[in-house]
């Protein structure tokens, strides 16, 4: 109940202050970050036949942003920000890890424990995180209101560490049952508290960039549980090291959220204005700072404090539409197939003699990683809806270019060689675009009041469909083969890049602020 006694304390409101009353104080303090080092300008060395430019403030102070040359430019603006993002992503490296700690131990853990050959209890074992998850992410969206990001991390670190022990010292069904909960409990919450502390905190012009992290360190976190699980085939108690071991991560990001900043804009829900200006002046730079809060106020003042929504607004324009596209995308991302490729693409390894499960799944997760990588590199170049576009027509094709070769098998190793081709290409462009794009572009087009619960529920529904894709994949491949399932697959991912042609809004380059209002007619027009 020690959580209560936070929740009681009222969320100051927001005055009716202009962005001049600000303290003048803040904007000579050294750049530092949350975490204590100082981030100098940056000097570049250029010829001497060539003028070097330098950006400063008005008071003559440089700004870590950008130096140029008259024939190129290094720009670093994304720099001040990049520990905190980094540091929330290591949820996601927790996520990915567990997702894959169980890939290959769960033989081990089943004949320890005494429920060996029992396809039910072993497939329980695995959904209870799912469970867990469910719960997290629709519990999530009201702690953020209340506590705020840094301190709704914090807390989120409690069920992964104690989840991650119990499972590691487990005796029991029971036991072990009740060690994936927690840990799924504290996923759910992190898979929604990343994407909007990554939005909330980086600066627009590289939010999308900042915000691929969240594959990234999904990605991470799997290639590691793998490259853990392969002594895993060798010693039957291993699967209790890769617990212990997944404990770790979760007391560093306890102790980086110690040093992280809070994200400006709840602050300035809070009524903490003077605190959200410093972060954005460190962050984001001083010329941002004034237009922000400006920004931020305007929004606050139109919707209110985000402590008193409810879930029913939902319900309500422009909120609805949000929560309908955060829904219906997450519905189409798990119908389009990944975790059933994912599931499947060991046994299409076989074919083509890679025997090892573990060496199949670390070669996907590369695919995967490679993928977020260029992620990152076109989010903010190409836009969130030609990637989430083009990442459905390449998993389409691939899919369709599969089942050509288990339908027309010309020849058994071209068939086989077309097949690893397909699911590598599949995963790859999943990663590029319907991945990262999916759970970044729900939180910028949710509305400052509602994000928190818009993303708890997109997220609740992404985890239903999760667990029915992996309830019914074997069962739909065994009664219609594999060649109509991925068929289906590939004709999901059509509709979803017709879906997203019609009702993805670009959110490349603009603030959180002007994306709100832009869509909520409650905004009075800009003169």
């Amino acid at each position: 109940m020690w959580v209560a006694t936070v929740l009681h304390q009222p969320v100051v409101p927001v005055p009716p202050i202009f962005t001049s009353h600000l303290n003048p104080k803040l904007f000579h303090k050294p750049k530092t970050f949350g975490f204590g080092f100082r981030f100098p300008p940056v000097k570049l060395k250029v010829s001497a036949t060539k003028k070097q430019l330098q950006t400063q403030n008005p008071d003559g102070e440089d700004l870590p942003t950008q130096e140029k040359s008259n024939d190129r430019s290094v720009d670093l603006g994304w720099l001040p920000a990049f520990p905190h993002v980094l540091t929330a992503s290591m949820s996601n490296f927790l996520f990915g890890y567990h997702i894959g700690v169980m890939n290959g131990p769960i033989i081990s853990i089943a004949r320890e424990l005494g429920f060996e050959g029992d396809p039910i209890l072993e497939g329980l074992v695995v959904s209870i995180f799912i469970a867990g998850a469910f719960v997290g992410s629709i519990s999530c969206g009201s702690l953020v209101d209340k506590l705020g990001c840094r301190r709704t991390f914090q807390i989120d670190t409690i069920p992964l560490i104690l989840g991650a022990i119990v499972s590691a010292q487990a005796h029991s069904l029971d036991e072990i049952l009740l060690g994936r909960f927690l840990v799924g409990l504290g996923i759910g919450v992190n898979t929604v508290l990343v994407p909007i502390y990554i939005s909330e905190v980086a600066p627009t012009k590289y939010r999308g960039s900042l915000g691929t992290l969240c594959q990234i360190g999904t990605c991470l976190g799997i290639i590691l549980s793998l490259l853990l699980g392969i002594p895993a085939e060798d010693d039957p108690h291993w699967w209790r090291t890769m617990f212990y071991i997944a404990s770790i991560p979760g007391f560093l990001l306890s102790l980086g959220m110690q040093f992280a900043v809070e994200s400006p804009r709840w602050l300035c829900r809070a009524g903490k204005i003077n605190d959200a200006a410093a972060i954005i002046h460190n962050l984001w730079g001083y010329s941002e700072v004034d237009k922000a809060i400006e920004e931020f106020q305007s929004v606050i003042k139109n919707d209110g404090s985000d402590a008193d929504s409810r879930w029913l607004e939902l319900l309500e324009e422009p909120h609805s539409r949000v929560a309908f596209i955060g829904g219906v995308l997450f519905v189409l991302q798990q119908f389009a197939g990944i975790n059933g490729v994912l599931y499947f693409s060991s046994l299409t390894f076989q074919d083509v003699g890679i025997a090892s499960g573990a060496w199949a799944s670390l070669f996907v997760g590369l695919t995967n990683f490679v993928g977020a990588l260029c992620a990152s590199f076109f989010m903010d170049t190409q836009g969130r809806k030609k990637l989430l576009i083009g990442s459905y027509l390449g998993m389409a094709v691939s899919m369709f270019v599969i089942v050509f070769a288990i339908n027309f098998p010309l020849d058994e190793d071209f068939s086989h060689n077309l097949s690893i081709l397909g699911t590598l290409m599949y995963i790859f462009t999943f990663a590029i675009g319907a991945g990262p794009v999916t759970g970044l572009i729900i939180p910028e087009l949710s509305s400052n009041r509602t994000r928190g619960k818009i993303m708890g529920f997109s997220f609740s529904v992404h985890w239903v469909c999760n667990f029915l894709v992996g309830l019914f994949f074997l069962d739909l491949v065994e009664i219609f083969g594999v060649a109509s399932v991925y068929a289906g697959f590939g004709s999901v991912s059509l509709l979803s890049a017709i879906f997203a042609y019609y009702f993805i809004v670009e959110t490349k380059g603009r603030s959180l602020e002007e994306i709100e209002m832009s869509l909520n007619s409650n905004f009075p027009p800009k003169r």
